[in-house]
């Protein structure tokens, strides 16, 4: 019998034989490089120098001029290089904000301000939150200094003293909110909180009022408040009793209607002479005041309730209430203009401004 000769298998029939699949031919992708200025600057038909000042100074150039290359740069999908910028300058157009809360209305508003402000030249804002912890604060002022930001602003004149180190030695423009002081860093805008505090009890004893509590939620961290209940105790000195209540828990640092819905109720049955509470913020005051309704409490017959923010919310309880208004978005404008100031080489008429404040007086007291 004649003898099969032995071939020996190709590579491809070896993978087959194994159930391996003959891998396809690799192609090379070429990766389109990202679009460039001078692109859309031909897509604008302007110079790219012209395009870089529309970015950087959107107010530097005509508003057809500036419509006519933000087009160019949606068409194109152009993302500008700002590390680029960044090194060529040492400085970004980014500005970091740092506030306590994202959660609590009145920093959003404040945000709001800011964030107008600063996008209206060219700017963009970088958000962190430190949760009433001043710990977490010089961590995050660290953190965003390292960007190389043209100028920052910070909630607040209370801060650890490595975080005040570090702003003191950023060479920067600085912006402390939301409170006036005597010694800022650098430059304040705010108002103040002792001064709203006495304005409410002037108004507490102009109505009669002499038996009367401040209702604050762990006031250990809420210092502003701590300031408006000194504003409140030193006005009524001598004058009428004050109590402070200090209370734990509730929807997130700042209040919550259940904080004011829960207290309500124990601090008459701790303090039955108690004829006004002055609630630290609006949320805490309208809980308390939709408890009163519930439960039948008289109010301002039985117990006289007023807030602090101004929130609109305020208009619109049974009885309306009685608050002060804090001029919120005003304070972001105002804070993000004088730092715009600075960054741009001028001097703002002032380094520390006062917006002040409206005691607004509503039915419930």
């Amino acid at each position: 019998m004649r003898g099969t000769r032995a071939r020996g298998a190709t590579a491809d029939e070896a993978k087959q034989a194994t159930g391996e699949a003959c891998a396809a031919p690799r192609r090379t992708r070429r990766r389109r490089a990202a679009v460039t200025l001078n692109e859309v600057a031909a897509g604008a038909g302007v110079a790219p120098i012209t395009v870089s000042r529309a970015l950087n100074n959107p107010a530097s150039v005509s508003p057809a001029l500036r419509s006519r290359i933000e087009q160019a740069v949606e068409q194109l999908g152009y993302v500008p290089n700002r590390m680029a910028g960044a090194l060529a300058s040492a400085r970004t157009r980014v500005i970091p904000v740092i506030v306590p809360s994202l959660s609590n209305v009145v920093f959003v508003e404040v945000i709001e301000g800011i964030q107008e402000a600063v996008e209206a030249q060219g700017y963009q804002m970088l958000l962190g939150s430190t949760g009433y912890d001043l710990g977490h604060e010089a961590a995050l002022a660290a953190t965003l200094l390292g960007w190389a930001p043209p100028g920052m602003m910070v909630a607040g004149l209370r801060h650890e003293t490595r975080t005040a180190t570090l702003l003191r030695n950023a060479g920067i423009p600085i912006v402390e909110f939301m409170e006036t002081g005597r010694a800022p860093i650098d430059m304040n805008v705010g108002l103040s909180h002792v001064r709203a505090g006495a304005a409410m009890a002037e108004h507490l004893l102009a109505r009669g009022y002499r038996r009367i509590g401040f209702v604050g939620l762990r006031m250990k961290d809420d210092y502003r408040a701590r300031q408006r209940y000194d504003g409140l105790r030193r006005q009524l000195a001598g004058k009428a009793a004050v109590v402070l209540f200090d209370r734990e828990g509730g929807a997130g640092q700042g209040g919550g209607q259940q904080v004011g819905w829960d207290a309500l109720p124990d601090l008459l049955a701790i303090t039955p002479a108690l004829d006004a509470l002055f609630f630290a913020n609006d949320e805490m005051a309208v809980g308390a005041l939709l408890r009163a309704r519930r439960d039948g409490t008289d109010v301002p017959g039985r117990i006289a309730i007023a807030g602090f923010n101004g929130l609109p919310i305020a208009a619109l309880t049974t009885p309306t209430l009685t608050t002060i208004v804090s001029p919120r978005k005003q304070i972001g404008r105002e804070a993000a203009a004088m730092l715009l100031a600075r960054i741009a080489g001028r001097e703002p008429t002032t380094r520390r401004l006062d917006v002040g404040f409206t005691l607004e007086a509503g039915g419930s007291t």
